[in-house]
């Protein structure tokens, strides 16, 4: 088992204002793995949400929820493609707070690290232990450190970044950057952007307003990535009304309903929101 048996933390979760945020996308797999016909299932998710005393009962009824589920299915569909074609790869999971993509997408051959602050490793072992193919990581993303246990291995390399440097002021998303680039030249990395107008609105947010923790970068076009380096590449940006065909003819009646209604609204705070898939020279 990749899990272990989860277990009460021991209280209520004590994490720092930006790692509390993480508990949004977990109950959001929670609660999507629990519909009859779900875009994930995630039976983990279930069982941490059900092991943490949390008030989760904030964040219902908000459309958020499927956002997150929404944009981590786009990020395993872009995972599953990488180890199709590199199946002893990397994968660097930047940020992993609770995630379980390891859980849902590994094929039983390639390494695993999953980076976080300390305060989120500590509860993070809570539910999860080292293997032979996967290791936790604790430290920033800034600290050079931590490159060095996945930069000893052999490539190539996928970095998912799923909900983390939205957090960051921009000279530290450009040192992450410059940092990821330099240590593992070639890899792709995944990460979501989101334009000025839903961070000048975040205490409005359906899931971020219930949080203490602020949306600090925007970036109003993924195209701009590619100034800050002359070997980055967008590969792809996607928005939530404009996800890839295949992903999207995936995604149960109920949810492909919802994103057509979202593309006649074209709301700002939608579009403005990118996924988007880089290839670091």
């Amino acid at each position: 088992m990749s899990a272990v048996e989860p277990e009460p933390p021991g209280g209520r979760v004590r994490l720092g204002t930006v790692q509390e945020t993480l508990l949004i996308p977990l109950y959001g797999r929670a609660v999507e793995s629990r519909k009859p016909e779900a875009v994930l299932r995630d039976p983990v998710a279930e069982r941490v949400v059900a092991a943490i005393e949390y008030d989760f009962a904030r964040f219902d009824g908000g459309p958020s929820l499927t956002g997150t589920v929404l944009r981590t299915n786009l990020f395993d569909h872009w995972v599953r493609a990488f180890l199709a074609e590199h199946p002893d790869g990397t994968v660097v999971e930047i940020g992993t707070g609770l995630n379980t993509r390891y859980e849902r997408v590994d094929n039983g051959r390639a390494r695993w690290f999953e980076l976080d602050l300390p305060d989120v490793i500590e509860l993070r072992r809570t539910f999860f232990a080292d293997e032979p193919r996967r290791r936790m990581l604790a430290a920033s993303v800034l600290d050079e450190g931590w490159t060095a246990a996945p930069a000893a291995g052999s490539g190539p390399y996928f970095l998912a970044a799923e909900a983390v440097l939205g957090f960051l002021p921009e000279e530290d998303v450009r040192r992450a950057v410059d940092l990821l680039a330099e240590r593992f030249p070639g890899a792709l990395l995944a990460l979501d952007t989101t334009g000025p107008g839903m961070v000048d609105t975040q205490e409005d947010h359906d899931a971020l307003g219930k949080v203490e923790a602020r949306l600090r970068w925007s970036c109003p076009d993924p195209r701009q990535l590619e100034q800050w380096r002359p070997d980055l590449r967008l590969l792809a940006s996607h928005t939530f009304t404009e996800l890839p065909g295949d992903v999207h003819d995936g995604l149960p009646a109920e949810d492909r309903e919802m994103i057509a209604s979202m593309r006649e609204q074209r709301l700002p705070q939608v579009e403005d929101y990118r996924l988007n898939l880089l290839r670091l020279g």
